[in-house]
């Protein structure tokens, strides 16, 4: 069996990947790896709450979730984004199985901190890797929608990012590739904005403090800080337009931006 590795993406990303991105994907499979899939929806989510006239707003980064807006991020998440990922691999010739984290309990958790603030948002307490495992030796990719469930059946919201890196760590899989629609962490220097080719955790808690990273990138960042102090060796950045971006991080390339412990 190849290597064993997690990638999380966006809804909006995934949307603007090429078919060639979904082909490599293929290839890597057919050559014996195991890609388990994380994804996010943030911009449909946000889009589907202004057309149904819900309100809607974010606290350092994390959206705060009514049991309303849960209903349209369980949705949106499980319904409409993940069966789209899921006929896009099934396009390129492969084969995949979209769930969420309730289904068979695979994600479970508990409220986050500040639940008074942000509401419905879940911290994920354990991860059922044997499930995972199932569907890989199946012959499917998992495809994950972040919807977590709590011991007493209430649903959560769970950051696409941190669920990614709780998959990651508790899979024992040796990276996580985090796709999006830029290079990696970027940072000013003078007048110029340049790709990061390597950070520490402490390196980004510091531009964190300091206004580098902001906003969204805020829980993304983290997330991989979780990860790579759990069992994951490497995390990677990286902008999912780039030429067989997935095939030439496994194949050890530098590209994006890597996550080290420090």
């Amino acid at each position: 069996m190849g290597e064993r590795f997690v990638m999380k993406c966006g809804g909006s990303t995934l949307a603007a990947l090429p078919d060639s991105f979904f082909s490599d994907l293929k290839r890597l499979q057919e050559r014996g790896d195991c890609p388990v899939i994380v994804h996010g929806g943030g911009p449909a989510i946000s889009a589907t709450l202004d057309r149904l006239g819900i309100e809607s707003e974010f606290v350092d980064g994390l959206r705060k979730t009514s049991e309303e807006v849960l209903d349209v991020v369980e949705m949106v998440l499980a319904g409409r984004i993940n069966k789209e990922i899921v006929r896009r691999i099934q396009r390129a010739g492969a084969r995949a199985l979209g769930l969420s984290g309730t289904d068979g309990m695979l994600i479970r958790t508990k409220p986050a901190a500040q639940a008074d603030k942000i509401g419905f948002v879940g911290e994920v307490t354990h991860v059922d890797a044997q499930l995972i495992d199932g569907i890989v030796n199946l012959g499917y990719i998992p495809v994950i929608a972040p919807i977590g469930i709590g011991e007493e059946g209430q649903r959560y919201n769970i950051n696409a990012d941190t669920a990614a890196g709780a998959v990651a760590s508790h899979l024992g899989a040796s990276r996580l590739i985090v796709v999006t629609d830029v290079p990696g962490i970027l940072k000013k220097i003078g007048s110029e904005t340049v790709v990061l080719p390597e950070v520490t955790v402490s390196e980004m808690e510091a531009m964190i403090a300091s206004g580098d990273i902001y906003g969204g990138m805020i829980p993304k960042v983290r997330a991989a800080a979780q990860s790579i102090l759990g069992n994951v060796r490497e995390v990677v950045i990286v902008n999912g337009a780039e030429p067989e971006v997935l095939s030439r991080v496994l194949g050890g390339e530098a590209i994006g931006t890597r996550i080290l412990r420090g």
